[in-house]
């Protein structure tokens, strides 16, 4: 309720307003008012325009003062820059004549320096060439037996050969309570017994023990023992025919000698290789010149051995092919001033050497290699890897060859490493229980298992190594090994898995020893029959020797055979 009359109560204040405001119109009192008002209102707004208008003109003065002195300050800003774009332009183009003539001095050194450079390469290939020529020639200087496949013959003045036997102190000779080694009694041929001295006969202080003192002279007599046959003869009244007794079979000649006197001859001639002139005077220096047999006649001998040891011969080709390993090699051998080679097959207790015209497969022909499915141990002959049913390497050989890797690349490590590896292997396989050789399976295969693990990583070690440096092509000696170690792994090892390999070919190289110091004596054969016939007959020499008989004696009764009925044809080719 007071609400409404509030309200009310505005509404009549707003009419009385309005109504007074209405009336001030009607009046015209409220115009007047207006305009005086509206008046003063345009006065205050022209005094404030004219205000206005001076400070707008002040303004613009100040504007165009302003104008001019930025125009003035940018013209000099202008020629400041102008000034300094001239300076900039000089300094450029000054510091592209400099430029320029720096780049022409560099190209100038870059020539120079390519020049220098293309002269230092051309000096270091030079350099280099000149030291792997260098080392080429060092490895051929300084390769001996030791380090290479040269005999110990090829240098003769070679240094002293270490004793590698601990010094226990003790002089030389038997030691106390060792039991000693006399010397060999003989059965005397003849007995002097020497007398008592009186002053122990006689004398009472001195009494006999019982004991006998014998002391032997040991000495030798030759002499020319001369055995004559003969019988009277007779001719026939009819036919003129002259006739005889016969005399024993083989006294053909007027002088025949025996199968004594050509063994030693023979013997002192091929085996011993004294010359033939040498021979022939030993013997009648010797007889007091009773015996002088002829060079012709000690020349044949050969020839005369060979055809009587046909039967030998057969029976140890057939031998060397039944047995389970064969060592063989080659060498060469000067006839007539041509090149000839000289063939051996050799086991433990047979050997035959060949005389061949050929190397290679021309040079295996009609020997035991051609047929054998045995297994070869050879000194890496590509040829014997046609034949034969599996191989072993000769290890001397690696390890004469790794020495001069050694000497001749010190910077390597695999060398030292493979060469301590194979004298391990051998000293293993040497040191083993002899056993039966007919039982190959008996070597222990975990240790033949390391070794091969041990061969490979040492392998790999060469590899890295000459990936790393690679070798120089002067001196490829230990690549070339190092890659056919590798490549003939199981033939380097087969020794360790078969107890009947050797692991070197050491014997055979030892029995071609005999034909290298027999072509030291003759120095050339005249024709290739005389190497033949050697050869021929080296062989049945060198399987006695082997056999362990009486060599003297065994070729004595082979002379004195009588000459099989095909005499002449040659048996062993």
């Amino acid at each position: 309720m007071s609400t409404w009359h509030e309200y009310v109560n505005t509404l009549e204040c707003r009419l009385k307003s309005l109504t007074y405001r209405v009336k001030e119109f009607e009046t015209g009192e409220k115009y007047v008012t207006m305009k005086s008002d509206f008046k003063a209102q345009l006065a205050g707004r022209d005094n404030e325009i004219r205000k206005l208008k001076l400070e707008l003109a002040d303004a613009n003065r100040r504007t165009l003062t302003n104008s001019k002195n930025n125009q003035q300050v940018l013209e000099d800003m202008e020629k400041e820059h102008a000034r300094e774009l001239r300076e900039k332009d000089r300094t450029i183009k000054a510091m592209e004549e400099r430029a320029f003539r720096a780049e022409r001095r560099l190209d100038e050194k870059i020539i120079e320096f390519r020049g220098k450079v293309t002269e230092l390469y051309e000096v270091k290939t030079e350099l280099e060439e000149a030291n792997g020529i260098i080392l080429k020639l060092k490895s051929q200087i300084n390769r001996d037996y030791e380090n290479s496949s040269n005999p110990s013959s090829m240098k003769p003045n070679h240094k002293k050969i270490v004793n590698n036997r601990e010094k226990t102190g003790r002089s030389p000779g038997g030691q106390p309570g060792h039991e000693g080694r006399p010397r060999k009694k003989h059965i005397p041929t003849n007995t002097i017994e020497i007398p008592v001295p009186e002053k122990y006969a006689n004398n009472p202080d001195y009494t006999p023990t019982g004991r006998i003192i014998r002391k032997q002279l040991v000495d030798i007599s030759v002499n020319a023992v001369v055995t004559e046959f003969y019988t009277q003869e007779f001719r026939n009244a009819i036919t003129r025919q002259r006739v005889h007794a016969e005399f024993p079979e083989g006294m053909v000649n007027e002088v025949t000698y025996s199968g004594n006197v050509k063994a030693f001859a023979f013997l002192l001639n091929n085996r011993c290789n004294v010359s033939i002139i040498k021979t022939s005077e030993f013997l009648s220096e010797l007889t007091g010149g009773e015996l002088n047999i002829s060079a012709g006649m000690i020349n044949g001998l050969s020839r005369e051995f060979s055809l009587k040891t046909e039967a030998e011969q057969k029976k140890a080709f057939a031998d060397i092919l039944l047995a389970p390993v064969m060592n063989v090699d080659l060498t060469t051998a000067r006839v007539n001033g041509k090149n000839m080679n000289v063939a051996v097959c050799a086991t433990p207790d047979t050997v035959i050497y060949f005389a061949r015209e050929h190397k290679g497969h021309e040079g295996i022909k009609d020997t035991p290699i051609e047929t054998y499915q045995g297994t070869l141990v050879h000194d890496h002959d590509k040829t014997f890897y046609s034949y034969g049913g599996a191989h072993q390497e000769c290890l001397q050989h690696p390890l004469r060859y790794l020495k001069g890797i050694m000497e001749n690349e010190p910077d390597l490590k695999w060398s030292l490493q493979m060469r301590a590896l194979i004298q391990e292997m051998i000293h293993f396989r040497n040191g083993l229980d002899p056993g039966d050789d007919r039982d190959p399976d008996q070597i222990d295969p975990d240790k033949v298992k390391e070794f091969e693990t041990r061969y490979d990583e040492i392998l790999t070690v060469a590899k890295d190594e000459y990936e790393f440096v690679p070798p120089n092509k002067y001196y490829l000696d230990g690549f070339n090994l190092y890659k056919k170690m590798d490549k003939y792994k199981a033939e380097h090892l087969l020794f360790l898995h078969d107890r009947r390999v050797p692991p070197t070919n050491n014997l055979s190289e030892r029995l071609l020893r005999v034909i290298k110091r027999k072509l030291a004596q003759v120095m050339a054969f005249r024709s290739f029959d005389g190497l033949d016939y050697l050869c021929i007959s080296l062989g049945p020499i060198a399987t006695m020797a082997a056999q362990d008989v009486n060599l003297y004696e065994n070729v004595a009764s082979i002379f004195d055979m009588l000459l099989p009925t095909n005499a002449g044809v040659k048996t062993a080719s």
